[in-house]
Parts: structure tokens; C-alpha cells; sequence
């Protein structure tokens, strides 16, 4: 299978299922047998998913991709044994990071729900006018893309988390802030351009915001 196919959604549900890590493999880079040359979406998936994962207080080092050809057998061996090496040395998912399983898999399920919109941004705003690993490398690391990120992905990633947060229970500023690692001043700023769309709604009763709708 081409390491394009690869989606974003394999990656995200694999870690939300508690796996410490993923490794994608794909053929060398300017040599994929098909002419959409999908290992190049492999790897801009790769950047923009590790960008999810430290936004959302995973190490991004957990997930990895690998370019080689099929006959260096000694090669694939040497890059699973440090890949897995590395995972070890990380511990359990959320151990190095310090965060609970369920709140873990709160975070990345949320991701997971804007995988359509990520597909639209990557199609739209993200993609690499140049192919070459060092082209996607520092587009990937510019400032531009990360302003593009803050701006398009950041503030519905912190909604869609909070929303997921407020479907258990209600919350106040400071639980929500200290809860995500979000600012209260990012947190208040989210509850007000959620409030305007009707998704949550402040309870003056017990001072705290609930699901518009209350809980799923």
C-alpha cells in the first residue's frame, strides 16, 4: 500500500487506542512507483500530525516516518529497533507527558473530529510547492505555517477540546484552563466565540459553562 494512503485519522486512532507509538514506512522519496508520488502527502501528514500532538501535550518524537527502498532489509530492521528503542525509552503513553489515559484520549478524539477540516486545510493552505524533503522540512518549520496553524487549526482544536471537555461535566474558566493548559484568557476568548455559535452557554447558578445542548 502507497504511504499515502496513510490518513491522518490511522495515525490520531492509533495513539487514542493507546499505542506509545507509530512508525510510517514509505519507498525513497523521488522514487514512488505511482505519479502522485504519495509518500510526499505521507510526510507533510507526518509534520502537520506532530504539530497536533505537541499542541495537545504529546511528544511529537512519538511518531515517526521512514523513506527506504524495498531491499534494504538491514536498514528496516535498524530503523524499527531505534524506533522502538526510542519508544521504550519515552514510556507509556502520557507517562513522560504527565497526563491521565482519559484525558489523553479526550484530546486526540477531538483532533480526530477535525480531520475533515484538516484535510481542507493541508489541500487548500499547507501544500509544499516544492518536492524535497529539506523544501517540506523548512516549510513545515517556517513562521508562516505556524501562524497558519495558530490561525486556522489552534482555536478549533481548544474549542473542539473544551466542547469535549464540557460533554463529562460543567466547567469553570480556571477548571478549563488548567484542565487543557490553555491561558484563561485563550479559554475566556473560546467560550465567547462558542457562545455566539450556540455551543456552550455560562450556568449563572453554579458559575460555570455547560453544553448548550447539555452533555452527549
Amino acid at each position: 500500500m502507497c504511504s499515502g494512503r496513510v490518513d491522518l485519522e490511522f495515525v490520531l486512532r492509533a495513539f487514542s487506542n493507546g499505542q506509545d507509538g507509530v512508525l510510517i514506512g514509505g519507498c525513497r522519496l523521488n522514487e514512488c512507483n505511482y505519479a502522485t508520488h504519495g509518500n510526499y502527502d505521507a510526510l507533510a501528514n507526518t509534520y502537520i500530525c506532530k504539530n497536533i500532538l505537541e499542541r495537545i501535550g504529546l511528544n511529537p518524537a512519538r511518531l515517526s516516518i521512514e523513506f527506504m527502498s524495498g531491499g534494504e532489509g538491514n536498514r528496516l530492521a535498524e530503523v524499527i529497533n531505534g524506533f522502538t528503542a526510542r519508544i521504550k525509552e519515552l514510556g507509556p503513553l502520557g507517562e513522560a507527558e504527565g497526563t491521565e489515559k482519559s484525558a489523553i484520549k479526550r484530546a486526540l478524539d477531538s483532533a480526530r473530529r477535525l480531520i475533515p477540516y484538516l484535510r481542507l486545510v493541508e489541500r487548500e493552505k499547507l501544500r509544499v510547492p516544492v518536492r524535497s524533503e529539506e523544501a517540506y522540512r523548512e516549510f513545515f518549520a517556517s513562521q508562516e505555517v505556524n501562524r497558519l496553524f495558530d490561525e486556522l487549526v489552534g482555536d478549533n482544536l481548544a474549542i473542539s477540546r473544551i466542547v469535549s471537555l464540557l460533554g463529562e461535566q460543567p466547567f469553570s474558566t480556571g477548571e478549563i484552563s488548567e484542565r487543557l493548559g490553555l491561558s484563561p484568557s485563550e479559554v475566556a476568548r473560546h467560550m465567547r466565540s462558542s457562545s455566539r455559535h450556540g455551543l456552550v452557554r455560562y450556568d449563572m447558578d453554579s458559575n460555570c459553562y455547560t453544553l448548550a445542548l447539555g452533555p452527549a
